[in-house]
């Protein structure tokens, strides 16, 4: 039996998806009778997986090295596409579809294990592939298998990574914004005067102004983000009254969505049981249309033999003499 929370949810999860439901009430309700409101929420989170994702279930808590040796495949290939390394990357390739078809050749074996009635139901083992081909390109996806608890089975279209964005990197060769302002100014102002004697002062005293019109500007600056600040305040304040606001409407919504899955699931469950109810009925009623069948060929027979003997009588009654 379960002894902690995550046992519970790996027997979950471990188990064939059509017990999801009754076991998931189960524990949730044992939950609520020790008084652990918050164990009861999170086990009320939980989703029924599809078949596909219980075999890939099976595979990640039975079979981890398994799984651990396909994130180590596709750190592998992610490295060899970045690098260019096209011999090698033909060669993971190769070495791709041989671990993707193992390991659903695993998943087939194991849930076989686990029931062997399983040997007359199609598996759904491509959706299986799909999803370990998926975990082989994307991180996100392999960090989901190999938790355990996927809910659904995932696809992927196929290898390779999002180009990043081209950074553009700034060197001090390059001007700065002011300096080709201050550039601009100075190309506004009339030339000096070569021959002018005053020439020499009025170089010494150019930089003043450059520096005040710096100041003004760095003041002004200061001026707009103390505002900005100030607004941004103003609108954190908001934004956090309506976040709590949001947040509960948010639990609500949550608590009503995991209600109606939950229906959902109860109601699938009912479906499941009533489908098998009608093929037990269907298979009542071949039988009992057989037996049937065979009642009206023994009345028949049992009618021309109490026609047969019947015209024996007369015939004997007819050759009988007069008394």
């Amino acid at each position: 039996m379960p002894t902690s929370t995550e046992d519970v949810i790996r027997a979950l999860y471990e188990a064939p998806p059509e017990g999801f439901v009754a076991g998931r009430a189960a524990a949730i309700d044992e939950a609520k009778r020790a008084g652990d409101k918050e164990t009861a929420k999170r086990l009320a989170a939980l989703r029924k997986p599809t078949v596909a994702a219980w075999l890939v279930n099976l595979l990640a808590l039975r079979r981890p090295e398994l799984i651990d040796e396909l994130v180590e495949l596709s750190t592998a290939l992610r490295s060899a596409q970045r690098s260019l390394q096209g011999e090698q990357l033909r060669e993971l390739s190769t070495q791709r579809r041989q671990v993707v078809s193992a390991l659903v050749n695993a998943a087939q074996k194991l849930a076989l294990e686990d029931d062997p009635g399983l040997r007359t139901v199609k598996l759904p083992m491509a959706e299986v592939e799909a999803t370990l081909t998926a975990a082989l390109a994307e991180p996100d996806i392999a960090e989901q298998v190999r938790s355990g608890r996927l809910v659904k089975a995932a696809t992927y279209a196929g290898f390779g990574e999002v180009p990043r964005p081209r950074l553009r990197l700034v060197t001090a060769d390059e001007p700065d914004e002011q300096d080709e302002d201050a550039d601009e100014d100075e190309d506004d102002e009339a030339p000096p005067n070569p021959f002018a004697v005053a020439a020499e002062p009025e170089r010494t005293a150019r930089p003043s102004a450059l520096e005040e019109r710096k100041r003004r500007a760095a003041e002004k600056a200061r001026q707009e983000r103390a505002e900005r600040r100030r607004e941004l305040k103003r609108r954190l304040t908001a934004a956090r009254a309506a976040e709590a606001k949001t947040r509960t409407r948010l639990e609500r919504a949550e608590t009503a969505e995991q209600e109606a899955a939950h229906a959902v699931d109860e109601i699938e469950e009912q479906l499941a049981e009533l489908e098998r109810q009608r093929i037990v009925a269907q298979a009542e009623v071949s039988r009992r249309k057989l037996a049937r069948r065979s009642a009206e060929r023994d009345a028949s027979a049992a009618r021309r033999e109490v026609g047969d003997v019947e015209a024996a009588l007369e015939d004997l009654d007819a050759d009988e003499p007069d008394q």
